[in-house]
């Protein structure tokens, strides 16, 4: 039996597996609602193209961060062609990891006193 992988591991994540994890984290989702929510949430600033959306889940399905999911929501709303997507276990507490790494960065006094600096111009 072998040991579940350190979260830490997997650190620094890109922006783009970042921005994916947590709009699974907040549920399942098909791709292309992955795109639109994360085009929503940075009102524009981050496009994720299919070709890159859909080879970054596969990498995420292979390292065990994302899952299929065969749950699905109500005929009338679907199209059975789509496939849905939830974070796991592994996927979650990396994102934990992620942000906990990001959020000391914050804190830093350099980085303080550059988001003061750039506050002012």
């Amino acid at each position: 039996m072998s040991a579940a992988p350190n979260p830490d591991s997997f650190l620094p994540l890109k922006p783009v597996v970042l921005h994916i994890l947590l709009v699974l984290s907040e549920g399942r989702a098909h791709g292309y609602e992955i795109m639109q929510t994360v085009s929503e949430r940075t009102e524009g600033a981050v496009e994720i193209s299919t070709a890159v959306l859909y080879r970054t889940l596969s990498r995420l399905l292979k390292q065990g961060l994302v899952a299929e999911t065969q749950e699905r929501p109500d005929p009338a709303e679907d199209d059975s062609r789509r496939r849905y997507y939830r974070v796991t276990a592994l996927g979650s507490a990396v994102v934990t990891s992620e942000l906990a790494r990001l959020r000391s960065l914050l804190k830093s006094r350099s980085v303080a006193d550059l988001l003061r600096t750039a506050d002012r111009a």
